[in-house]
C-alpha cells in the first residue's frame, strides 16, 4: 500500500443502489443480492455500484442492473439520495437509490462474480439488509404505493394483455390491503385507460375478458 492509498478520504464515492420489485405467484417481491466480500460480507442488498467517471447515475443503474444482476427491460426512476456518513464501513459513499419494475416475475440468473447469491424475497418478510438499505426498502414501497394512487405506474408489472383479476391482484399486493371487486372495476374502466382484446383466459373459473393499455407510457390519474 503506498503513501497516497493511506491517506483519509477526501471526498465521498457516488454510487447507484437499485430496488427492482416484480410480481411473482401474486405477490410483491424484491430482487436482492448477497454481498461477497467485505465486512457486510453474506448480507443481502439491493444490486448497485459505484458511478463511472464516464456516465450518469442513470446509466450507472442500467448498467449495474444489467451486467452484475442480469436484468434488462425496466422501469427506472431516481427514488432519494442517501448520504449518510456512517452509511458504508468501509468507505464514505452517497448513494443514488432508484425504483425499478419489471414485468411479471423477473428472470432471476446467475449473478456476476461481484455477488455471492441473488434471489426474489416478499417485501414483507425481506432479510436483514446491509448498509442503510431498510430505510431505502420501506422509501420504495411508500414511493410505489403513492404512485399507484395517481398515475398508471402499474402497467409496468404487466404483460402486453391481462385479466382485469390479474390487475386488481397486482393492486392489491402492492398495497397490502383487499379491494372491492365492483367498485374497482367500475372505477378502472371508467378512466379510459384500457381497451379489450381478442382473446381470453381459460382457469378454473368462467373464461377472463382479456385487456391492453391504450398508452404504455407515465400518465397522471385518479385511480384510487
Amino acid at each position: 500500500m503506498n503513501a497516497a492509498s493511506q491517506r483519509p478520504q477526501a471526498h465521498p464515492y457516488v454510487a447507484v443502489d437499485v430496488v427492482v420489485f416484480t410480481i411473482d405467484a401474486g405477490q410483491l417481491k424484491a430482487l436482492l443480492v448477497r454481498v461477497r466480500d467485505g465486512p457486510l460480507g453474506g448480507r443481502w442488498a439491493f444490486p448497485g455500484g459505484f458511478v463511472g467517471l464516464d456516465e450518469s447515475p442513470d446509466a450507472a443503474a442500467e448498467r449495474e442492473l444489467r451486467e452484475n444482476a442480469g436484468v434488462v427491460d425496466v422501469y427506472l426512476e431516481q427514488l432519494y439520495t442517501f448520504g449518510g456518513p456512517d452509511r458504508d464501513p468501509v468507505s464514505r459513499v452517497v448513494s443514488v437509490a432508484y425504483l425499478a419494475l419489471q414485468q411479471h416475475k423477473a428472470r432471476v440468473r446467475r449473478p456476476s462474480n461481484k455477488y455471492a447469491d441473488i434471489g426474489l424475497f416478499h417485501v414483507r418478510h425481506l432479510p436483514t439488509l446491509a448498509y442503510d438499505h431498510t430505510r431505502i426498502a420501506r422509501m420504495a414501497l411508500a414511493r410505489l404505493r403513492s404512485k399507484l394512487e395517481y398515475t398508471n405506474i402499474v402497467y409496468n408489472l404487466l404483460s402486453r394483455t391481462f385479466t382485469l383479476g390479474e390487475l386488481q391482484v397486482i393492486y392489491e399486493a402492492i398495497l397490502g390491503r383487499s379491494l372491492d371487486r365492483r367498485n374497482f372495476r367500475r372505477k378502472l374502466l371508467s378512466l379510459g385507460l384500457l381497451k379489450r382484446v381478442a382473446g381470453v383466459r381459460r382457469g378454473k373459473h368462467r373464461p377472463a375478458a382479456l385487456y391492453a393499455f391504450c398508452r404504455r407510457r407515465p400518465m397522471i390519474i385518479g385511480m384510487l
